[in-house]
C-alpha cells in the first residue's frame, strides 16, 4: 500500500479486508439462519453497498435520512428504529421500511395504524416492532449502555406490562421484538442479555403475533476471538423455541401457544455496525509543523474533534502504523492538529525514527464511526474517501471542498 500520493487528509476503504469481514458474517447467517443488517450508523459508506449487498440481508436506519440510502443504494430489507418519529416523515418511513420499531407505546399508539395500512399496501403484514429494555448492563460506561438507570432507551418489563394493558388494539400491530444493548463485545454478553430478556419477555416471545426478534448491534462477529460457533448455536436455540404461527389468534398480553398453527422458528436479526468494517479503513495525514514544550508535538492536518470523534468521546486511541506507546521507542511524540481546541489531541506515540514534516502517517481501523461523524469544526476540510481494491490500487470515491463546508451554514 503506497500512500504518498494521496492528497491528506483522506479515508481510505480496504475493500479486501471488508469483503473478509462480510464473508464470515454471510458464513453465520448461513449456518444459523439469521439476517444480518448493515447498521449504518457506524458505517455509511455507500459507494461499497453494492458489495455488501451481496453477502448480507440489508441495512438499518436510525432516522428517515439513512433509511432513504438504504433504499436508494442498497435496495434490499430496510428497517429503522428511532426512539421518536417525526409526524411529518412516518408516511414516507412507512413507504420505504421494511420493519419500523418504536420505542414507546405512546408512538406505537400514534403511529402504528398509519405505519401499518402503508406497510399493508406493500405485501407486508410483520413489520411493527417495539424495543425492550431488558435492564442487564453488560458494560461500565454509561454513555453507552442502554440499561443504565433512567435510561430513554427500549421498554422496561414493568412498562411493556402496563402499555400492552393500555394499548391493547395498538399492541396488536406488533409482530416482533427489538433489543440493543452491546458496544463492540464479544458473545458472552450478548448470551447474558438474551437471558435477561427470555426472563422477562419469554411469554411475549411465545405469542403467535410474534415473528420475528432483533438482537441489535454491538456484536464483535468479525474479531478473531469472537466466539461465532457459540453465536449460532444460540440463534439456533431461539429458533427452536419460539415458533411462527399461521394464526394470530389469542388473548394479546398473555403467553398462548398455538401448537396446531406452528411453523418454522422466528426470524432473528442482527445489526452490526464495527464488525462489519472493523479493520477495513485508514486515515492518512501529513505532519505539518513540530512544536517544542515539554515534548514534541505534531501539529497534523487530521483532527481527533474533526475527523475522529470517538478519540474525544470515549475515549479511544486509534491505532496508529508502525508505533508504540510513549516511551516504547526512541522518539516519543504528542499527536494533535490545526484546530483551536486545546483538548484537540489523538494521543501519545512512539517511533523507531524520527518524525520530520511532510511525513504521513497512518490510522487504521478508520472505517468505522469516522465518516458517518465527521464534522466542520474550525473550518476544517472533511477528509476525502478513497478506495483501495483487492491489489491495493486506490481510487478516488470523493472530494471535499470549501462548498460542502459553506452549504452547512447560512
Amino acid at each position: 500500500m503506497v500512500f504518498s500520493d494521496i492528497h491528506t487528509p483522506s479515508y481510505i476503504i480496504d475493500e479486501k479486508k471488508l469483503r473478509e469481514n462480510l464473508e464470515l458474517l454471510s458464513d453465520v447467517q448461513e449456518k444459523s439462519g439469521c439476517r444480518i443488517l448493515l447498521a449504518q450508523k457506524a458505517f455509511s459508506a455507500f459507494s461499497e453497498y453494492p458489495l455488501i449487498g451481496r453477502y448480507l440481508a440489508g441495512a438499518t436506519a436510525s432516522g428517515l435520512y439513512e433509511a432513504k440510502l438504504s433504499s436508494e443504494e442498497m435496495g434490499k430489507e430496510n428497517h429503522i428504529f428511532s426512539p421518536a418519529y417525526r409526524e411529518s416523515e412516518i408516511e414516507e418511513i412507512a413507504k420505504i421500511c421494511d420493519h419500523v420499531i418504536f420505542n414507546s407505546f405512546s408512538q406505537l399508539a400514534k403511529y402504528g395504524g398509519t405505519v401499518k395500512s402503508i406497510q399493508e399496501k406493500r405485501g407486508i403484514t410483520d413489520g411493527i416492532g417495539l424495543r425492550i429494555n431488558p435492564e442487564c448492563s453488560t458494560q461500565d460506561e454509561p454513555i453507552y449502555d442502554p440499561c443504565a438507570p433512567g435510561s430513554r432507551l427500549g421498554i422496561t418489563l414493568e412498562n411493556f406490562k402496563r402499555g400492552v394493558a393500555d394499548y391493547p388494539d395498538a399492541f396488536g400491530y406488533v409482530s416482533g421484538l427489538h433489543f440493543h444493548t452491546l458496544c463492540e463485545q464479544g458473545f458472552e454478553p450478548l448470551r447474558k442479555t438474551y437471558d435477561a430478556v427470555e426472563d422477562k419477555f419469554g411469554e411475549y416471545l411465545n405469542l403467535p403475533q410474534i415473528k420475528w426478534l432483533n438482537m441489535g448491534g454491538g456484536h464483535h462477529i468479525t474479531k478473531a476471538d469472537y466466539d461465532r460457533d457459540g453465536l449460532i448455536a444460540l440463534i439456533q436455540e431461539i429458533k427452536g423455541k419460539y415458533r411462527k404461527h399461521h394464526s394470530d389468534t389469542g388473548s394479546a398480553g398473555m403467553a398462548y401457544q398455538n401448537t396446531a398453527g406452528e411453523a418454522d422458528g422466528i426470524d432473528v436479526y442482527l445489526e452490526p455496525g464495527e464488525a462489519i468494517a472493523l479493520n477495513a479503513g485508514y486515515l492518512v495525514t501529513e505532519v505539518m509543523d513540530i512544536v517544542e514544550n515539554d515534548i514534541s508535538i505534531l501539529v497534523l492536518d487530521a483532527s481527533a474533534a474533526c475527523h475522529m470523534p470517538d478519540v474525544l468521546e470515549m475515549p479511544y486511541r486509534p491505532p496508529l502504523r508502525d508505533s508504540g506507546l510513549a516511551g516504547e521507542k526512541k522518539y516519543t511524540y504528542r499527536l494533535s492538529s490545526c484546530t483551536c481546541l486545546a483538548g484537540d489531541i489523538i494521543g501519545d506515540y512512539s517511533f523507531d525514527n524520527e518524525i520530520k514534516v511532510g511525513d504521513r502517517l497512518v490510522f487504521e481501523d478508520m472505517a468505522i464511526y469516522s465518516m458517518v461523524k465527521n464534522n466542520t469544526f474550525n473550518g476544517i476540510g472533511l477528509p476525502s474517501i478513497y478506495a483501495m481494491d483487492e491489489d491495493g490500487n486506490c481510487r478516488l470515491v470523493k472530494e471535499f471542498g470549501y462548498e460542502d463546508f459553506k452549504m452547512r451554514l447560512s
